[in-house]
């Protein structure tokens, strides 16, 4: 199982739940997880077959490029974080 944690903004779908465990092995099982979970989240967080273009994934503290076909494993903890840029 891997720990989500719920953002914010998010809570609403979610009746004010923060984090829940799934079992999953990549991020797209993940969001289809939460989705059978809590109906209308994959919508919020997906684009088609991609993350929402201003979204970015991290595990165990460690932000990925890989999207939706990072890899997960047990115990890793996942946050969906708005993307940001600077320069």
């Amino acid at each position: 199982m891997v720990t989500v944690f719920i953002p914010a903004q998010l809570k609403e779908l979610t009746g004010g739940i923060t984090s829940v465990e799934v079992e999953a092995s990549n991020i797209r099982q993940v969001v289809e997880r939460l989705e059978q979970l809590f109906p209308g989240i994959q919508q919020r967080l997906c684009d088609g077959d991609d993350l929402r273009s201003g979204l970015q994934v991290s595990i165990d503290s460690v932000m990925t490029s890989r999207g939706l076909i990072a890899k997960v494993q047990p115990g890793n903890e996942i946050h969906f974080v708005p993307a940001f840029g600077g320069g």
